[in-house]
C-alpha cells in the first residue's frame, strides 16, 4: 500500500500549541529565544529548547493570521469590482495598438 503525500502551505496554529504547551508549562519562566539570557544557557539546557518551542508556537500563530489576512484581502479585492468587465474594456480599448504576430521567414 502506498501512501499519498498531501502537500499544503496552510498553517494551523492550534496543533502546534497543543504539542508545545505541555513542554513550555513545565517552566515557571523562560527567556525569550535569541535574547542574551537565552544565549547564556547551555545548548543542552531544556529551558533553552522550551524557549525555542515557545517562539515556534508564536511563529505558527503569526503565519496562520497572515494567511487569513491575505485570504480576506483577496476576497475583498475580488468583490470590490467587476473584474470581467474591466478585462473586456481593456481588450476593447486596445484598438489599433494590437499588432498580430507573424511567423518570421
Amino acid at each position: 500500500m502506498s501512501e499519498t503525500l498531501i502537500v499544503t502551505r496552510a498553517v494551523d496554529w492550534f496543533p502546534v500549541h497543543r504539542l508545545v504547551t505541555p513542554i513550555v508549562d513545565q517552566f515557571e519562566t523562560l527567556p525569550v529565544a535569541g535574547t542574551l539570557p537565552w544565549q547564556e544557557l547551555a545548548d543542552t539546557d531544556p529551558a533553552k529548547w522550551a524557549s525555542v518551542l515557545d517562539v515556534a508556537r508564536y511563529g505558527a500563530l503569526h503565519l496562520q493570521l497572515r494567511q487569513e489576512a491575505l485570504a480576506e484581502a483577496s476576497r475583498d479585492i475580488s468583490a470590490s469590482t467587476d473584474w470581467t468587465a474591466i478585462a473586456r474594456r481593456h481588450r476593447a480599448d486596445r484598438g489599433r495598438a494590437y499588432i498580430p504576430r507573424r511567423r518570421a521567414s
